[in-house]
């Protein structure tokens, strides 16, 4: 009888097949690659079927989703309040909820912030079932309405594509980092169809350098990816857009007004989530996370069924112009509302996005928040230009013009990447003669949300835990670096009631100027320095008169084990001390740390963290 229990830990904790195994099939091919291609061409080729890989990926998961949305959306009625979208999400919610609990054993949420902790502390390894499970688990949350993006899951899933193929072949570190930033760049261009989009995520979200050995494969994958997505769903754009108006410059101080409204939406819209984020993490128990965000989702979508799933089809309608979509298969139907009553729906479905984004995922579902952003900001440029046309001061604006500003706007801030929503937006709509404008907007957004919340939704929770890598090279090594690498603990340890006598016999065993004071439970009391005693440590009449009680001091400074090597060195800067004590969370003395051990390992993972 087969042991079922067995094979699923043995698929949930699998790697790569051992490459290892005498005279096998990837140890073979590895050999004959490194005998007949040189390392960067052979980068390039992986670059190639990385993007071919995450492309096919976008264009599955993007058929899954309008499949699945499709077959049980087809018969709704658009003109009255419709309750199978009391039914849908929670069903949605519970199958993926249940698939990755059950199936996947698993943490996939968060996948593009998951791709910042493998590449900051887990030297980019993503877990083969990565390249499939978000994929699956996204397309039932999404098609049966979860108010979440397929981005993030797409994200994660070409990560995982290009961590894996590079492990395959025993890529090194710095290689394999960039090619999970290779199979992220597919995957956004692939579900985007936005090659340069797809590169610039990588850049300012993903946070990885361009550089010379670099930058070929980053743009390869990205234009694979586009391509594949472009031979299987048509050359033709994401969004269905025309230009409204030309933009003239008279038009300037509304643009920048429009920036700071969609920079005070992204800030609302960070701080909600991380608000929503928190109230479910404190909720222990994983069926009242379920209870109440399918709940609260479902009764959000029945209320505003343009809330239902991505959201891209209200988008497509904003863009054209249409408030109706709004009111369409909600109880607010109405074929004559007023202008003021459809501002006030249009704002509400602003608002409330963010909160039907948190319940999705924390009821369980798989999503991202890339294209609730998207969604928000086209929201908000529609209502900023509705209202601004309703008071009727001035000229009026074109709504699908600020609609589409908007949604640059709120990604920009949202996710402090103002290039790479710049050029999104351009390329999913062919919006590119409103650059101007887009540049404006993105910068007063992205300005005013920088200057109040210093990172982006994707990279705060790793910034908070001190995780992050950055485009600063200092900073970026110091994440890297790992405490247990640093600790020495070839230090002898004394008691504080032992007499100079028995100390004196300690330092001729020691190799080692300085001596940590513990208790009977290892608890650090303090330390004794050589040069302090070494005045006395050759006088015999002291020498049981002296205790180390007596002659021991303080540490200026502790450090906890596990503590992040940036607020480290801090200290070390604070106090100007050559080493550190490291204790645990409950004072137990460990080892100690030097600032000699800090930089031989800063030189080495510099080594390794650099790609030319």
């Amino acid at each position: 009888m087969l042991n079922w229990k067995k094979i699923r830990a043995l698929a949930s904790h699998s790697t790569i097949p051992k490459e290892e195994g005498e005279g096998g099939f990837f140890l073979r091919l590895h050999r004959w690659r490194e005998q007949h291609i040189k390392d960067r061409n052979f980068v390039i080729l992986l670059a190639l079927l990385i993007g071919l890989a995450s492309g096919l990926a976008a264009v599955l998961l993007k058929f899954l989703i309008h499949t699945i949305a499709a077959f049980l959306t087809s018969h709704v009625d658009v003109v009255h309040g419709n309750y199978q979208y009391l039914v849908f999400p929670v069903v949605g919610i519970l199958l993926a909820g249940l698939y990755v609990r059950y199936i996947v054993r698993d943490n996939i949420y968060h996948g593009v912030t998951r791709v910042l902790y493998a590449i900051a502390l887990k030297k980019s390894r993503l877990k083969p079932h990565n390249m499939y499970a978000s994929l699956l688990s996204s397309a039932v949350t999404i098609g049966f309405g979860g108010s979440v993006g397929a981005e993030g899951p797409i994200v994660f899933t070409g990560a995982a594509i290009g961590s894996n193929l590079g492990r395959v072949f025993r890529m090194s570190p710095q290689t394999l980092m960039m090619l999970v930033g290779c199979g992220a760049a597919a995957g956004i261009a692939g579900i985007f169809k936005a090659p340069i989009a797809g590169v610039l995520f990588t850049v300012e979200v993903l946070m990885l350098d361009l550089t010379a050995g670099s930058v070929i494969p980053l743009i390869l994958s990205s234009v694979t990816g586009a391509t594949v997505a472009y031979v299987f769903t048509g050359y033709n754009f994401e969004f269905d857009f025309t230009l409204a108006e030309r933009f003239t410059t008279e038009r300037i101080p509304y643009v920048v007004l429009l920036g700071l409204f969609t920079g005070l939406v992204s800030l609302y819209f960070n701080k909600a989530m991380e608000l929503m984020e928190g109230m479910f993490k404190r909720v222990s128990k994983a069926w009242a996370r379920f209870i109440i965000g399918a709940s609260t989702l479902s009764l959000l979508i029945f209320l505003f069924p343009a809330l239902y799933g991505e959201g891209y089809g209200a988008i497509n309608s904003l863009l054209d112009g249409d408030v109706q979509v709004v009111f369409n298969n909600s109880i607010f139907y109405s074929h004559h509302a007023s202008v003021w009553w459809a501002a006030t729906l249009v704002g509400m479905l602003c608002l409330m996005k963010v909160f039907a984004t948190s319940a999705t995922n924390g009821g369980g579902g798989v999503g991202g928040t890339f294209a609730p952003s998207l969604f928000v900001g086209c929201v908000a440029g529609f209502f900023f230009a509705y209202v601004h046309n309703a008071i009727g001061i001035g000229d009026p604006l074109p709504t699908t013009d600020f609609a589409l500003l908007g949604m640059t706007g709120v990604m920009s801030g949202v996710m402090h990447a103002p290039l790479m929503a710049i050029f999104l937006t351009a390329e999913m709509t062919g919006g590119y003669a409103l650059f101007l404008p887009l540049l404006i907007v993105s910068a007063v957004s992205y300005g005013l949300s920088r200057l109040i919340l210093p990172y982006g939704i994707y990279s705060r929770r790793l910034a908070q835990r001190g995780e992050l890598l950055t485009h600063q090279k200092d900073r970026t090594v110091l994440t890297l670096l790992q405490m247990s690498s640093v600790i020495e603990t070839d230090f002898l340890s004394v008691k504080p009631d032992m007499d100079l006598k028995q100390m004196v016999d300690v330092i001729a065993q020691s190799h080692r100027n300085l001596f940590p004071v513990v208790d009977t439970d290892n608890k650090l009391l303090g330390i004794v320095l050589l040069d302090d005693i070494r005045n006395i440590m050759f006088r015999t009449d002291l020498y049981k008169r002296m205790y180390v009680n007596r002659f021991m001091s303080t540490p200026v400074a502790k450090v906890l084990d596990g503590e992040p090597m940036e607020s480290v060195m801090k200290k070390f800067d604070d106090t100007g001390a050559w080493n550190l004590p490291v204790v645990d969370a409950n004072g137990r003395y460990i080892g100690f740390v030097s600032k000699s051990k800090i930089f031989s390992e800063y030189r080495e993972v510099l080594k390794h963290y650099s790609y030319d």
